[in-house]
């Protein structure tokens, strides 16, 4: 895989909060930090797997680098160009090269249209093609993703989860994007097909030059499609790191966690079930300092004042928790990576 020098898509301190309203007038009574604070890039071809428990700010995030929600605070770069602020007016011509996957692949998807039309509808949306050259270049990205051209006339209630998903794919390739955000594409799927949409993931990859953000909470199946990864917690990324890296050597107490409730038929890469305890606290009122630490084992009196910024361990990885930090006084100290 070749990755150029200039990162495709570039985020700095992204925030994305919502109001809450309540009382006699309806006014906002509290916030929802759903996105906390994120800074990251993407290489054009490169796979950036985003992972962490359910409610972290996930989707959202991912929703908000497409703006189709849009960020409260910080920036977003696509492809050299600061989209934060565009009106969606302006956005239009950047939608074709920014694209996502839903992660219900019946929802996301008109009932009461055909799968051909669904698929052209972005080709009608940005004046792309008409008539038979639009019906050749639906028969062609149906073909790519796995789909029969003559079922185009069916409606998605006849297709199974899989291929329904397939037509997501399908819609979301049709205008040929650089940026492809997958919104837990496979949770809604049996574990065989599962692996078929990874292996058609990576293939259209390969054959297209795409760039993704992967999202799921499979750390499974993220280890076999992501070249990075980044861990979610309450909104912030916690360690961004090379796969392999985070795989073999998780430096956060949160990561380690995660990958130790990852069942595998290995002996060899079987680790010792670390147990969190507690919940995940709510967004609307996070905890003060590292907003980890209620259910951290390893948290000291510093983590419940202050709040660990992610700092470079050396080969491209990053965590943020003053275990690493030299001049922290936490528990103990790590070795950092050279």
């Amino acid at each position: 895989m070749t990755i150029e020098a200039s990162p495709l898509l570039e985020v700095e301190d992204l925030h994305t909060t919502f109001s809450v309203r309540g009382g006699i007038f309806g006014g906002e009574v509290a916030k929802v930090r759903a996105v906390d604070g994120v800074s990251f890039s993407v290489m054009p071809g490169e796979t950036l797997g985003l992972v962490g428990e359910s409610g972290c700010g996930k989707s959202t995030l991912g929703r908000t680098l497409l703006r189709l929600i849009d960020p409260s605070q910080g920036s977003i770069r696509f492809d050299g160009q600061d989209i934060t602020q565009l009106k969606q007016r302006d956005l239009r011509p950047l939608r074709r090269e920014m694209q996502m996957i839903f992660q219900d692949p019946f929802s996301s998807l008109n009932p009461r249209m055909r799968v051909g039309d669904i698929i052209a509808e972005p080709f009608v949306i940005h004046g792309i093609a008409a008539g038979p050259e639009r019906d050749r270049m639906v028969a062609d990205v149906m073909t790519r993703c796995g789909l029969r051209p003559e079922v185009a006339d069916r409606y998605p209630h006849e297709f199974s989860g899989g291929q329904r998903q397939r037509i997501g794919i399908a819609r979301a390739l049709a205008v040929s994007p650089k940026l492809v955000v997958a919104d837990e594409p496979i949770s809604a799927l049996d574990v065989s097909i599962q692996a078929q949409i990874i292996n058609l993931l990576l293939d259209l990859q390969k054959d297209l030059g795409l760039t993704y953000v992967f999202i799921s909470h499979d750390l499974n199946a993220v280890e076999f499609i992501a070249d990075r990864v980044a861990v979610m917690y309450l909104g912030r990324i916690v360690e961004l790191s090379p796969a392999k890296n985070l795989y073999a050597d998780p430096r956060h107490p949160y990561t380690s966690a995660l990958l130790s409730s990852v069942p595998t038929i290995e002996p060899s890469r079987r680790k010792d079930r670390q147990i969190l305890e507690g919940d995940v606290p709510s967004p609307i009122n996070p905890p003060s300092g590292c907003t980890f630490h209620p259910r951290c084992p390893e948290a000291g009196e510093r983590c419940t004042k202050e709040r660990p910024e992610l700092i470079d361990l050396g080969n491209g990885h990053s965590s943020a928790c003053f275990l690493d930090d030299p001049a922290g006084t936490g528990t103990k100290l790590r070795v950092l990576a050279a």
